[in-house]
């Protein structure tokens, strides 16, 4: 997590290139989001995590900007 913190491309070759854009949510507030989501779904890989935020997109019309942090965390653990 600290690479990413630090790297200045803002995508990078993982799985979560799909939806995080700069407009939509910053390295840092996804790095955030993937640690609360992972503690409160210690059972969930991070690609089913990924998953279900690709959903949790899909289903407020292709964005999460708008979306507070923990609005996000909550649909997605839903999901999960």
């Amino acid at each position: 997590e600290n690479f990413l913190q630090k790297t200045s491309a803002p995508f990078s070759t993982n799985s979560y290139d799909a939806f995080i854009s700069p407009n939509t949510l910053n390295l840092s507030s996804f790095t955030k989001l993937m640690k609360k989501l992972k503690e409160i779904n210690p059972e969930a890989s991070r690609d089913k995590i990924v998953d279900a935020l690709l959903e949790v997109r899909k289903n407020n019309k292709g964005i999460l900007s708008g979306l507070s942090i923990n609005s996000i965390v909550e649909r997605t653990s839903v999901i999960l």
